[in-house]
């Protein structure tokens, strides 16, 4: 401190200190700005930028219920345990019955039970009939109880208590991740997280000027940090990822993107003498942004690397250098290379890739788009994630696709606002859609069901004949069997996945795997059973020749001629072979089919069903690594859903699909803060013509 020559004090200070109110901070380190140590995160959220909380409509699901009779999820029906005794007292003490249905109870009951009261309770506690304890405790309500369990358990606390609990925002941070002195810390009157939250195009903006915003103390110490910074929002922005901002956490990414994201690094490496593998970097992008694509793929050949992509798209085949055509068809039917050369060599060699390149083959466009059943589904004022208001209707009985460049909101839209909305109507998911306003036409649909490329099992154990269910049926018919009666055996002689019928060795597996220490595991056939999963007594019984190991070792196809004579078996396993999938065997390991097999399961499942026909299907780029033959197939399936009265909706990039739709919905018109508005809704033939859509002008090349 210093004192002048009237003696009046003034106190400084060599730290970030304020002399009037003593409040202090730490001097900044670049681990101040990081939501990942412990000196920048926040406390209250440990940097993740949201909690979990009780969901109020999950303890309470039924309000139809009394307590008594199982109104609390939580606790469950009544049983002589310590928690009934306390809300007995409570109930005692407010003067209610834990017999009234919840929903007669007044929100005070309600809150009391939930929140807890501040007086305390007296619970008695009857041990026998002479000798009856008196306790006086507090009680603070289930939602407590719920939460204080959850911190006894962790981040890995059970599926039981995942039913009862919701994200919220973190209320600390509102988001940010970040303590609030960490976003004191502004440039140009931006903090961190701020920065953070603009999509890339907003923020290489904000970059390109903001010298001529900063002091010429801050111009000098910014001047490298800026150049590596511009140099990488490039990178980002020529491999077409302008709509994502830095805060997207990594798990809300595509496999696309995410490989896009390693892509620019790559570029920003600078490295020469290289051999990249891309598979499908084009998954998920509009056509405007796949150009970008492949010129980030040709500066990187350029610097003097090798790129090989796994690829399916026709632009990217057509800009190669050299290709190398592998078929002639899938599963066993390929396997060999049938062409390579230039893309003028592969043109003229007569693939079925070369047909659809060079026009020879294609998918046709509909002569007559389909009017429909005259209802319609509509959303009304979506506000989620950049959607601006958004009101929409989705036509029913049609073949929808929903398209826009990467980033203009269809997924928002679609994934999760509409879907989410429907599967809590008819399956009390617990998903919360994003904002909106109100939803209309919930009665013209009964189901909805979303075909994704996920797995089909996640386990070697299960396969198409179990997924689809037509290795019961099989089972059935092999109990049937003279050899089988005689011997007593039921159904479950003929299951892997029992004890009884499956060889003990590899416990039904037919492989066993062997641990390697730092290797990955190896799986060898079972040397009791040599890979047929069954024991020697269940593989003597045979239907016109075959065991049930012969069976699950059979292609589609010849399945498809050796079942024709039994019905039920023959119906599921055609849909398998309409679908495309005739190579695949019928036993095969669910890991070893692709995304896009797996899709086309799902789909042959939901053929063999007998449907109501108000079924809505929504699928999230169904051709993503798919050739176009496979997308001629799946077209094909999804117009015979179409064609029952179903509504199927795509969100789609690929043009020959959204050629063939009865109805498209284009949002737009840009990516980030530039999309989340419908920019047009009608038929193909009127997408062409609209003078502001990216996706009508490629469409128009197209048809």
């Amino acid at each position: 401190k210093i004192s002048d020559k009237d003696n009046n004090v003034a106190h400084f200070s060599r730290f970030l200190m304020c002399p009037s109110t003593g409040v202090s901070y730490d001097e900044p380190q670049p681990n101040s700005f990081s939501f990942n140590s412990p000196y920048g995160a926040c406390e209250r959220c440990d940097g993740l930028g949201y909690i979990f909380v009780v969901d109020r409509d999950s303890v309470m699901p039924n309000h139809k219920l009394s307590i008594m009779n199982g109104g609390l999820a939580p606790l469950g029906e009544y049983r002589d345990v310590w928690m009934f005794q306390v809300l007995k007292a409570l109930a005692k003490k407010y003067n209610f019955s834990l017999s009234t249905p919840i929903e007669k109870l007044s929100e005070e009951h309600i809150d009391v039970i939930l929140n807890g009261t501040p007086d305390l309770l007296s619970v008695a506690v009857e041990y026998n009939k002479w000798n009856v304890q008196n306790y006086q405790i507090s009680f603070d309500g289930i939602i407590k109880l719920l939460e204080e369990q959850q911190e006894k358990r962790g981040d890995s606390a059970p599926d039981d208590m995942e039913s009862f609990r919701r994200l919220k925002t973190c209320p600390e941070c509102n988001g940010a991740r970040l303590k609030k002195e960490s976003l004191h810390f502004k440039v140009d009157g931006k903090n961190i997280f701020e920065l953070a939250e603009m999509d890339i195009n907003s923020l290489k903006t904000w970059f390109n000027a903001v010298e001529d915003r900063l002091t010429e103390r801050q111009n000098i110490i910014a001047k490298e940090i800026l150049k590596e910074i511009r140099a990488r929002l490039g990178f980002l922005s020529d491999v077409g990822l302008t709509y994502l901002s830095l805060d997207r956490t990594a798990r809300t990414l595509s496999g696309g993107e995410a490989q896009r994201i390693r892509l620019a690094t790559q570029i920003g490496s600078q490295l020469m003498n290289v051999m990249y593998i891309l598979d499908e970097p084009s998954i998920g992008l509009h056509q405007r942004d796949n150009e970008r694509l492949i010129g980030a793929l040709k500066n990187l050949r350029d610097l003097g690397n090798t790129v090989l992509v796994v690829e399916h798209d026709k632009d990217m085949i057509l800009e190669a250098d050299h290709v190398i055509d592998i078929g002639p068809a899938a599963g066993v039917h390929g396997g060999q290379v049938v062409a390579q050369g230039t893309p003028k060599d592969i043109l003229k060699s007569g693939t079925l890739t070369a047909a659809y390149l060079n026009g020879k083959k294609g998918i046709e466009v509909p002569k007559v788009r389909r009017p429909g059943n005259g209802h319609k589904l509509s959303i009304i004022k979506a506000t989620g994630h950049n959607l601006k208001n958004v009101s929409v209707d989705f036509p029913l009985g049609k073949f929808i696709a929903v398209t826009g460049v990467s980033g203009s909101g269809k997924s928002s839209l679609i994934t999760e606002t509409l879907y989410p909305i429907l599967n809590h109507h008819f399956f009390r998911a617990k998903k919360h859609p994003l904002p909106y306003e109100k939803i209309n036409g919930l009665k013209e649909i009964d189901k909805v069901i979303e075909i994704d490329q996920a797995p089909i099992g996640r386990t070697p154990r299960s396969n198409p004949s179990t997924y689809t269910g037509v290795f019961s049926d099989i089972r059935n018919l092999f109990v049937l069997l003279p050899e089988a009666k005689i011997r007593g055996y039921k159904p479950g002689r003929f299951s892997f996945n029992v004890k009884g019928g499956r060889c003990e060795t590899c416990q039904g597996a037919g492989m066993k795997v062997i641990e390697m220490n730092f290797l990955p595991d190896v799986a060898v056939p079972c040397e009791e059973c040599g890979g047929r999963r069954y024991n020697r007594e269940t593989l003597e019984v045979r239907y016109r020749g075959k065991s049930i190991s012969d069976v699950l070792d059979m292609s589609i196809e010849e399945a498809c001629v050796f079942f024709e004579h039994m019905p039920a078996i023959y119906r599921k396993i055609k849909t398998l072979n309409d679908v495309g999938l005739g190579y695949i065997r019928l036993g095969q390991s669910s890991t070893t089919l692709s995304g896009g097999e797996a899709q086309r399961v799902k789909l042959a499942t939901e053929l063999s069903k007998k449907d109501t026909g108000k079924t809505f299907y929504i699928l999230d780029e169904p051709t993503t690594g798919l050739h176009f033959e496979d997308i001629n197939v799946l077209l094909g399936v999804l117009n015979e859903l179409v064609e029952k009265g179903n509504t199927v909706l795509v969100i789609e990039h690929n043009l020959d699909v959204v050629k063939v739709a009865d109805w498209v919905i284009d949002l737009g018109k840009e990516g980030g803060a530039g999309g989340g508005r419908i920019i047009f809704e009608g038929t193909p033939e009127g997408l062409i013509q609209s003078p502001i859509s990216l996706t009508g002008k490629f469409l128009k090349k197209e048809m």
